[in-house]
């Protein structure tokens, strides 16, 4: 019979913060950013006029269904991921499981929910809970990839967008992503870095088959090409999304602008709580604040944004409330290592 573990004195023990009250704090700078632009913008919010409803109307009815395009290039992009690494799953059933994972990511206060049901859903299809993980952060990661790209071929092809503050962050925002993405990328792909964590536990199961993902890809670059060809589909969409968005609202600071910021307000919005609300309005207030769009508009145009988002979102409710379907495919429970 095993003796009793001998407790941890208070001194040794770590202190760990409630995961209730990180997402409550997170809520809480979002709301209070929110509350706060809005509070300094109310004169500008009030002199608005949207011109022609039934204009806006037409406008924001386009930015809804290109939203709802791009998130289909979005299900095509994990579909493509998880086909490279020999995760049998349809089209189909990518597309209803990306749908629901983006229904419990707008509406509940993370995103980090939307991703842990896609691998749920995903393992128990494929049958393997460390592939089914590997083909989220791998598909998160091309995102990563194309946003700042975007920018910064914005950048260089109108250096005038450089010559003031919201430009120069832009820049620089973008050059350490590329930069972080560099980092993750080589020590997740690189033999002493996640290749050492292949077997085990669980997470280490996971993160070697991130490795062994990437691998795959590094030897298959015209599947790393398609993938990358379908992410900036993805990308370039919301990007338009949000262009018709704030058309319907008179607010067109050009396409070049708009390739050149809103990449950045998709990558910074993932530091909110709840789909990026208070720091997306935050940042087309800076990054627009030179192209002739007051605060007033520049709030209105995020939440917009956000409104649009979370009706394309709903058409996941059902997919979600249908559940995962346990139907597994007869494929290998690990990605074969000469895929």
């Amino acid at each position: 019979m095993r003796g009793a573990t001998a407790p941890v004195p208070p001194s040794q023990r770590r202190a760990r913060i409630p995961h209730g009250l990180v997402t409550a704090l997170r809520v809480g700078a979002s709301a209070g950013l929110l509350a706060l632009l809005i509070i300094i913008s109310r004169d500008e919010l009030s002199a608005l006029d949207v011109g022609s409803k039934s204009a806006a109307a037409a406008w924001l009815t386009g930015a809804a269904l290109v939203i709802a395009a791009a998130f289909v290039m979005a299900a095509v992009r994990w579909w493509q991921v998880a086909d490279t690494l020999d995760v049998r799953v349809s089209g189909r059933s990518t597309l209803s499981i990306y749908l629901a994972a983006l229904f419990v990511g707008n509406f509940l206060p993370t995103t980090i929910g939307g991703d842990v049901l896609r691998v749920n859903r995903l393992a128990r299809i494929c049958g393997s809970q460390a592939n089914a993980f590997a083909t989220v952060i791998i598909e998160r990661l091309t995102g990563w990839v194309v946003l700042p790209l975007l920018t910064l071929a914005a950048l260089i092809s109108q250096p005038s967008l450089l010559s003031h503050s919201g430009g120069q962050i832009a820049g620089g925002l973008a050059l350490g992503t590329l930069v972080v993405l560099a980092l993750i990328v080589w020590v997740a792909e690189h033999p002493r870095g996640l290749g050492r964590l292949a077997g085990g536990t669980r997470i280490r199961e996971a993160l070697g088959a991130v490795h062994t993902g990437l691998s795959v890809f590094r030897r298959h670059p015209g599947a790393a090409g398609r993938l990358l060809t379908v992410g900036l589909a993805y990308q370039f969409l919301l990007v338009v999304a949000t262009a018709l968005a704030g058309a319907a609202i008179g607010v067109n600071p050009g396409l070049r602008a708009w390739l050149a910021f809103a990449p950045m307000v998709l990558i910074v919005q993932n530091l909110s709580a709840i789909g990026g609300l208070g720091v997306r309005e935050g940042a087309l207030v800076l990054f627009l604040d030179a192209h002739g769009v007051n605060e007033g508009e520049a709030v209105l145009l995020g939440l917009l944004v956000y409104a649009l988002t979370l009706l394309v979102s709903l058409t996941g409710a059902p997919a979600l409330a249908l559940g995962g379907r346990r139907n597994r495919s007869k494929v290998p429970a690990e990605v074969p290592a000469g895929s």
